[in-house]
């Protein structure tokens, strides 16, 4: 296991204390790719699995400088949770996506099909690319910068679908996120920001990434900066923009038997709404068949998976005093709903799950559950409500509301 990416929350909340001195600097080292990645926080997966939650970041982060200072390190935190709520408005791009990879798989003549494994597996004759890719594969982790760069390689110098390289980051990232991960991809590839493609350029490499370019020049002509062109990618689906869905930001009271269901989108649950819960039984799952035979992940990703919802569950367990239990099955929904019905509860309560793996299974769920007399009850965040209220458009539309948010924070 990669032990950049600390994958519990005590570990998290350790590396965070590290670089939090760091932030002020972020701003002038966080592109350069160096070893160890000393100049970056290692907090992706944490945040991404919600083992620190970024309001605290950018409370402790406001508490000790002032938002001029800091506004690049804030910016960066806030990244992923504009991009959540932009797929939240719009979760038929991240369907459209999970049903192009599988119809892709399938339909794609054998010859692209091979490059497409030979690229992934880092055999593509490309030296400084090839580095890139086993990085990805040994340790489950890439700096952002070399992420745009590889996938600005796949798309434009090796003209693949834009698609099946997402899906060679999300099998293999520990912080894979839906929502930033596919986007990111869309980004590069010019369908994001319609007609704004990213360029891979040696000369970028050699000043931000030149230890990608030290294990020989073999190939590394295709990445000459008078060499790479943009590849014309088109939009396949109708990308439709829909309002926020709606959710309670406070949990009603309840007399019945309650029980938690604790999931890989939010692993903090003795903070925000549900912390005043007295549940009498608390269910996470994990699934192989889906890790392995839906999504393909990698060994290290489901290793990643089982220690973050394993720490999940042992501080549910602490701080609500109850049994907490791992549901292994091969469908989720039938073994969270079979543990729900031999808790004898009346109501399952759970922090609303993001577009993406866990947001696809709650219209079965949920409608399982009421099959059995249960309620699905879902509560989001209110910094959530407020912050995916923002990402209705680009990025910087995003960040002046944002900015504006956070220095009413600071003042207050």
């Amino acid at each position: 296991m990669s032990s950049f990416e600390p994958l519990t929350r005590a570990e998290a909340l350790e590396a965070w204390s590290a670089f939090m001195p760091k932030v002020v600097r972020y701003a002038g080292s966080r592109n350069q790719v160096q070893a160890g990645h000393g100049n970056v926080s290692g907090l992706s997966a944490a945040i991404r699995f919600r083992l620190l939650l970024e309001d605290e970041i950018i409370e402790q982060t406001l508490e000790r400088h002032a938002f001029h200072e800091v506004e690049k390190w804030l910016q960066e935190v806030c990244w992923r949770r504009y991009w959540k709520g932009w797929l939240e408005m719009r979760p038929a791009v991240w369907t459209n996506w999970r049903r192009r990879v599988d119809w892709l798989r399938k339909h794609l003549p054998k010859e692209m099909l091979a490059r497409v494994e030979a690229v992934a597996a880092g055999e593509s004759g490309v030296a400084s690319m090839d580095a890139m890719a086993r990085e990805l594969i040994e340790t489950g982790y890439l700096h952002n910068h070399a992420r745009m760069w590889w996938a600005s390689f796949w798309v434009h110098v090796e003209r693949l679908p834009w698609e099946l390289g997402a899906d060679f980051f999300f099998r293999h990232l520990l912080d894979a996120d839906p929502a930033s991960n596919t986007l990111s991809w869309r980004w590069v590839a010019g369908l994001q920001t319609v007609g704004k493609t990213y360029l891979v350029r040696r000369s970028n490499l050699e000043k931000y990434g030149s230890r990608y370019l030290a294990g020989g020049d073999a190939g590394n002509g295709r990445i000459a900066d008078e060499v790479v062109t943009a590849s014309v990618v088109k939009e396949v689906d109708e990308v439709v923009k829909k309002p926020l869905p709606k959710y309670l930001m406070e949990l009603p009271e309840s007399t019945g038997r309650v029980g938690v269901w604790v999931h890989a989108d939010d692993l903090v649950l003795e903070k925000g709404a549900l912390a005043g819960c007295a549940p009498v039984s608390v269910a996470g799952y994990v699934s192989e068949r889906v890790y392995r035979d839906g999504y393909r992940l990698s060994d290290r990703r489901i290793e990643s998976l089982r220690t973050v919802m394993h720490d999940g569950l042992a501080r549910a367990r602490a701080h609500f005093e109850c049994a907490a239990v791992m549901v292994e099955a091969d469908d989720p929904v039938e073994g969270l709903s079979n543990w729900a019905v031999e808790q004898g509860l009346e109501e399952v309560v759970a922090y609303a799950p993001m577009v993406g793996p866990m947001g696809d299974l709650v219209p079965r769920l949920r409608s399982r559950l009421e099959g059995c007399g249960i309620r699905l009850t879902l509560v989001r965040r209110a910094s959530d409500e407020l912050v995916f209220s923002f990402a209705g458009a680009g990025f910087f539309p995003f960040w002046q509301k944002m900015s504006r948010h956070l220095n009413q924070l600071q003042a207050a």
